[in-house]
């Protein structure tokens, strides 16, 4: 049977955490694998780590303080899951509610796919907004090769595409990758993680690929008010949660963005000024 590390992070979502590993546990009665929960939680107050504990006891949960948002906590789970030795590591938001055969498509789309490839593959689900049924997050491609940091989702249809990384909602990464290129880039803090890992995978001479249609929902991060001041903007832009903190970005942009990368770094820097200088 099929081995697959399911690695989630959360920090005071419970509702949403909890809704996630119901839509997870129901899974069972459409895939043969083996599932097993690694959830790491950042220091949560609302009781999550022990809400888990008591309603899901086959989920392995991780203790660790709240300086880990996204990257840091499915660094911290994909290590853990790593001495198990799984076959494939899923990688799920905890705020993504599932389908009922989203592991099966999956996990479909990923034999189909080594059957026809020579090299490994990483699996995208995209998801869907629960309300208007657009799509939220998924697979990226970089439609102009003179923008090398804009990336545009691809709409999934009714067979599997090639992306050049990805959203980190929904992931499969089969063993052979994570073999060739290790954990999520210690380098981040939140984001951008899981497009640097889709761009090494790749490098290595993986894949990553969507699968048809979506595998489940995912609402959209909500929009913020405009800043009030210049120093709210600024710190707006440079946070680890929706913003860009310079460190992070200009190490992304120097592994991905080419020989002009310092120019393609500063540049949303310059476009969020403008925007905020327009709106007073």
């Amino acid at each position: 049977m099929t081995r697959v590390a399911v690695l989630l992070t959360c920090h005071n979502r419970a509702d949403r955490t909890v809704g996630c590993l119901e839509s997870l546990r129901r899974q069972a009665d459409s895939t043969a694998a083996s599932l097993q929960v690694v959830l790491v939680d950042a220091a949560s107050t609302d009781g999550t780590a022990d809400i888990v504990a008591e309603r899901f006891p086959d989920v392995t949960v991780l203790r660790r303080g709240d300086d880990l948002f996204w990257n840091g906590g499915m660094r911290v789970a994909l290590a853990h899951a790593y001495g198990t030795d799984p076959d494939l590591y899923l990688w799920l938001n905890d705020d993504v509610e599932l389908d009922h055969d989203a592991t099966a498509t999956l996990l479909c789309t990923h034999e189909e796919l080594q059957r026809s490839r020579s090299e490994p593959c990483i699996v995208v689900g995209s998801t869907r907004d629960p309300e208007t049924a657009d799509l939220t997050y998924g697979g990226v491609i970089r439609p102009d090769r003179r923008r090398p940091l804009h990336y545009e989702r691809v709409e999934p249809s009714d067979r599997p595409q090639q992306v050049e990384t990805m959203n980190g909602n929904c992931v499969l990464v089969p063993r052979e990758i994570v073999a060739r290129i290790g954990n999520l880039a210690a380098a981040y803090t939140h984001g951008m993680g899981d497009y640097d890992y889709g761009h090494r995978a790749t490098r290595a001479r993986g894949e990553v690929w969507i699968t048809p249609g979506t595998i489940g929902t995912c609402a959209r991060n909500p929009t913020v008010r405009p800043a009030a001041s210049f120093d709210e903007h600024r710190r707006r832009a440079t946070s680890p949660t929706g913003g860009l903190p310079p460190a992070e970005w200009f190490t992304f942009a120097r592994r991905w963005a080419g020989p002009l990368w310092p120019m393609y770094a500063v540049s949303p820097y310059l476009r969020q000024f403008a925007r905020w200088a327009r709106s007073r």
